[in-house]
């Protein structure tokens, strides 16, 4: 049986499918001595090899999930030039394949990160056709009028498209001296995970 060329390398767990998709689009990637194109199908026994190392392309049959309270300060990079801790910093080795990411959460974010070995996983959670909500806590200066509201979730447009909010809940302050200063708190919920939307469109308004 044949499968997408993308699928079995992100089933070894070298990456998503999208930043494979890349590689093979660079021509990083051959399959049987042969440089790969996007839509090769191939068998997991077929000798793949990426930059010319061969690749270990048999069934991952030890997913392993792992999850991470990121605090901030972390940049979600494997490694950073100038120096500043990553989130794979703190995680465990594992023997085969490597870590992915499951989105990511800029530097001055904190809050829940999910790994994974398993590439085709990670796939199905990050992809926007699955639309895997996902939830943050914001906490926003100034004030927040019922339009801003309305722009927030019927549509607002970034640089990169159009985005939205599926939900947006204000919170209650907790105690005086939240209601008293200029903060406000909203729940959001978003289906799709850009680089730094949730401030985009914060900002937008």
């Amino acid at each position: 049986m044949t499968e997408k060329l993308q699928k079995v390398l992100a089933t070894a767990g070298l990456g998503s499918r999208r930043q494979l998709e890349k590689w093979i689009a660079d021509g990083r990637v051959s399959v049987d001595g042969s440089t790969a194109k996007l839509g090769d199908r191939v068998e997991y026994n077929a000798r793949i090899m990426v930059d010319g190392r061969v690749v270990k392309t048999s069934v991952n049959e030890n997913p392993r999930v792992i999850m991470y309270s990121k605090p901030e300060g972390e940049v979600c990079t494997t490694s950073d030039p100038d120096g500043r801790p990553t989130v794979f910093d703190q995680l465990p080795k594992i023997n085969s394949g490597r870590w992915i990411a499951i989105g990511r959460l800029d530097i001055n974010t904190s809050g829940l990160l999910l790994f994974t070995n398993y590439g085709e996983l990670a796939n199905r959670l990050m992809h926007p056709s699955y639309e895997i909500k996902r939830e943050y806590l914001a906490r926003i200066f100034g004030e927040v009028n019922e339009s801003m509201l309305k722009n927030l979730t019927e549509g607002v447009q970034l640089d990169d498209g159009m985005a939205k909010f599926q939900s947006v809940k204000a919170q209650h302050q907790r105690n005086t001296e939240e209601r008293s200063s200029s903060n406000q708190w909203f729940r959001v919920t978003l289906a799709e995970g850009r680089t730094r939307e949730v401030r985009r469109l914060w900002e937008s308004q």
